[in-house]
């Protein structure tokens, strides 16, 4: 075997078929088999809580693979997790795969083009190969579709097919420390990127996640994620959150109403949506904030700065910080490119020294609460990359990071009996989430 550091058993593929449809008779080998690190978590289909079980999943650390002799020619079968850093070289190395031919192959085919430009992480690719190497066949799920594109020998040649995949959804329960950052935290955890983004999101309007995390922060997640034979292909919603920052607790529960319209509310049914946004960068930092004297690096004068500074690397995202109408998009003086919306009643939000603008901004257009609107830039009078951003009522700037900002409108009465119905099985799992953290924790 190739790579000793293969992630999962390897067996014929009659085994591995056999093996998959009684999961626990796998799991019993694999725990005799093998000396590996456990990771506790929940995970079952979407219902209620008593249907929940906890799954001890077992990771190899760097046992050779075993080859279940019940075939002439064994088959390995290998599982890996793309990583940051990976190149198509390096996954495909991990695979197991020693075969100059199947790369090729892979680099040339317009449909198999497609695994080298989707290096995602945390994305699950899948490779069968032979004794020595050579791919027998190749698995990668594709970005933004449910589908996956597979590469098979056939003869002394490959043949790349796009396919559909029959997902099944499954809910996992998670629950985690921050001791550095929260993508620190999930990705201890093995959480999805998308996922750890939808937290941030939820709770944008109470935490700024750049300026007030604090170390011992801890959340509880209760999440939607699609499988294929068992095998993450990306996940869905968040349907239950916990987050304790500083010591304040802040939950969330995902609720639809008749109408088909799904946003966020807390325990008690209040929208956790807020009006306006606290940032319009999801990560970020202040360098300037709003003050009525400031000694402007460029003019080389006092004067008033009517607005908050949020560093950030050139290209960077930036949100609408609500619903809106696009008062103005262009350059303007000092400000660079610049936009302005108008928001409900009194209320509007400029967006300056954007380096570009998302695609279709003109005057006129509606945008959305976390919408992309333009992107970092240090166009204007700026000496480096950053977000001049203003909050301005009755078109007066006024401190963004001070003032009240107006609340979301709540469910109504008829509603709240709805909501208490559906968000009781994930409270239950929210708490599971947390005794599982206790227990890893003792």
């Amino acid at each position: 075997m190739n790579n000793p550091k293969s992630r999962i058993l390897a067996h014929s593929f009659q085994a591995i078929e056999r093996l998959r449809r009684h999961r626990w008779i796998a799991a019993g080998l694999g725990s005799a088999a093998l000396l590996g690190m456990m990771t506790a978590f929940a995970t079952a289909p979407s219902a209620d809580v008593d249907r929940v079980q906890l799954q001890t999943v077992l990771e190899q650390l760097a046992t050779p693979a075993i080859a279940v002799a019940d075939a002439e020619s064994p088959v390995y079968l290998h599982e890996e997790f793309v990583r940051r850093s990976d190149t198509i070289h390096s996954l495909t190395a991990r695979l197991g795969i020693s075969d100059q031919d199947a790369l090729a192959f892979i680099l040339k085919s317009e449909k198999a083009q497609a695994i080298s430009r989707q290096l995602r992480p945390g994305k699950a690719v899948t490779a069968k190969t032979g004794e020595h190497g050579e791919l027998l066949a190749l698995y990668f799920p594709l970005n933004g579709s449910d589908s996956m594109v597979s590469v098979e020998r056939r003869g002394n040649g490959f043949v790349a097919t796009e396919e559909a995949l029959r997902l099944e959804q499954q809910t996992v329960v998670k629950s985690g420390e921050i001791h550095s950052s929260l993508f620190g935290a999930t990705d201890a955890l093995n959480i999805p990127d998308a996922i750890a983004t939808q937290l941030a999101e939820i709770f944008a309007g109470d935490i700024d996640f750049y300026r007030d995390l604090r170390k011992g922060d801890k959340f509880s997640l209760v999440y939607e994620t699609f499988t294929h034979r068992g095998q993450p292909v990306r996940s869905g919603h968040i349907l239950a959150a916990e987050f304790i920052n500083d010591q304040t607790r802040y939950t969330a529960y995902w609720f639809q109403s008749e109408d088909g319209k799904g946003g966020y509310y807390t325990a008690d049914g209040k929208p956790l949506r807020k009006a306006f946004l606290r940032s319009p960068l999801e990560f970020s930092r202040v360098t300037s904030g709003f003050t009525t004297a400031r000694f402007h690096p460029v003019l080389q004068t006092w004067r008033a700065h009517k607005g908050v500074d949020y560093g950030a690397p050139t290209g960077t995202p930036v949100r609408t910080v609500a619903d809106g109408t696009v008062e103005f998009a262009g350059h303007q003086g000092g400000y660079g490119n610049l936009v302005i919306l108008k928001h409900q009643g009194v209320y509007s939000t400029a967006y300056g020294h954007l380096s570009g603008f998302a695609a279709g901004m003109r005057k006129g257009l509606r945008v959305h609460q976390g919408d992309t609107i333009g992107f970092v830039g240090q166009t204007g009078l700026a000496t480096g990359p950053h977000l001049h951003y203003e909050f301005r009522v009755n078109s007066q700037p006024v401190n963004p990071l001070a003032v009240k900002l107006p609340e979301s409108i709540p469910l109504e009465a008829t509603q709240i009996s709805r909501f208490r119905e559906s968000t009781g099985p994930l409270r239950a799992k929210l708490e599971l989430a947390k005794q599982i953290n206790l227990a890893m924790a003792k």
